[in-house]
């Protein structure tokens, strides 16, 4: 993943689909909740700006900044249909070669897809990031539920990626492409109208495309 404009991936990049709007449910308090102020082991509500970790939010806020999302068309992995994506902090770019070193780690972890119950359906994000390389593979599987794996790595060093420590999870921008995925999925193949061909060809063509905070 370079640190400059070099090549990028000669996949088609396929136009970003139009996203539904959707109202949330209200949340109804069941009768008998306690609805006053909580404490958490002892600790009093309205916590003031010297909690612990405040210093640490405020660097975050302070440092926050869009990222850049492409879409690389859609094909087909070990036996499943593939989304990728490129995610590009500021003066990183996801290069060719990049693109091909996720996919054959991607095709390394769907070949045995099958056995956590896969749907043959996945979202590859190939993450050029400020403080290093993550690759995540994303795939739908039976009960409405996901699989993820991530991997990660020093920042242009495609061949040092590897499986992230245990309870890692996507980062904001990550979830950005991930949420909309699931939109896509839910919209486009579970709600979706038509024979099942035509629904996964309207999911493919379903992408989040440009900057993402």
């Amino acid at each position: 993943m370079r640190a400059d404009g070099g090549a990028r991936s000669a996949l088609g990049t396929m136009g970003a689909g139009e996203r539904g709007r959707r109202t949330a449910t209200p949340f109804r308090r069941s009768a008998g909740v306690h609805d006053g102020p909580v404490t958490v082991l002892g600790e009093p509500p309205n916590q003031s700006s010297t909690a612990a970790g405040s210093g640490a939010l405020s660097a975050l806020a302070e440092g926050y900044h869009a990222r850049t999302v492409r879409p690389l068309g859609s094909c087909t992995v070990a036996g499943h249909v593939v989304k990728p994506y490129a995610i590009e902090a500021p003066g990183r770019t996801v290069a060719d070669e990049d693109l091909r070193t996720a996919l054959r780690i991607a095709a390394d972890h769907l070949a045995s897809a099958h056995l956590r119950g896969s749907l043959g359906l996945a979202v590859l994000l190939v993450h050029a990031g400020g403080d290093g390389d993550y690759v995540l593979v994303h795939t739908w599987i039976e009960g409405y539920m996901s699989d993820l794996a991530i991997f990660t790595g020093p920042a242009g060093d495609a061949d040092r990626l590897r499986p992230g420590r245990t309870g890692l999870a996507p980062c904001v921008w990550e979830a950005a492409v991930l949420g909309h995925e699931r939109d896509a999925f839910t919209r486009r193949v579970l709600d979706g109208g038509g024979a099942l061909d035509e629904r996964l060809a309207t999911w493919r063509g379903d992408v989040l495309e440009g900057e993402v905070r």
